[in-house]
């Protein structure tokens, strides 16, 4: 929403989000989430439904992960 040229990437890794700065989350956060194999979903939570989407395993925004 604040750039309006950006293109969704439908998944990323840890290490692609970090080097490319993509400010998914801070560093130590994207961290934490790789040492433990956590999958990263990035959407937009003001859509009515994505959460329930995302939580039922719908491919919803983007994922960061290995």
């Amino acid at each position: 929403m604040k750039d309006r040229t950006a293109t969704r990437l439908p998944e990323v890794t840890y290490l692609q989000a970090l080097e490319r700065g993509l400010k998914v989350m801070d560093a130590t956060a994207i961290s934490l989430c790789m040492d433990n194999s956590l999958p990263i979903i990035v959407f937009d939570l003001r859509t009515p439904g994505n959460l329930r989407r995302v939580i039922m395993g719908e491919p919803v925004g983007s994922t960061v992960r290995a």
